[in-house]
């Protein structure tokens, strides 16, 4: 996997999902990524990866080889819309409702949306409500 360009946030380096079927994940990922408008990072025959996720089968060379069961990921959004959106792309690409999108007594103007994945883990798109962010993202270049 070469790049020249990486963007990374500043607490999570990467996340990895084994998973057990990859193409189901891909499609799955692919569409909520894009209502995200994050772009995929590259993929491969047994991975891909978008930012700090990166998605393998049991029998790529990054993974065990084990399967670990349920994860919590939440991916950030722009806005109410984009959570709403993310909800539905999901539920249109085999994800299973686990909490449709509203206010989450988590902080005042959380708003939030969960679903699991085709491997039952539990995937959230969350708007903080408005906030001001320094960048959009940490660019590292080689």
């Amino acid at each position: 996997m070469e790049t020249q360009e990486l963007h990374r946030g500043r607490l999570i380096d990467h996340v990895q999902l084994v998973v057990r079927d990859l193409a189901a994940s891909r499609r799955f990922y692919e569409a909520v990524i894009e209502v995200l408008q994050i772009p995929l990072g590259g993929s491969g025959d047994s991975y891909f990866w978008v930012d700090e996720l990166f998605v393998s089968s049991a029998d790529s060379e990054a993974a065990t080889g084990q399967l670990t069961g349920r994860h919590h990921l939440a991916f950030q959004a722009s806005d109410k819309a984009t959570v709403d959106a993310f909800h539905k792309a999901a539920l249109a690409h085999g994800g299973t409702d686990n909490g449709a999108p509203g206010e989450r007594p988590y902080h005042p103007g959380y708003y939030a949306a969960f679903v699991l994945d085709p491997d039952g883990n539990n995937i959230e798109a969350v708007f903080h409500g408005e906030a001001k962010r320094s960048a959009p993202s940490v660019k590292v270049t080689f």
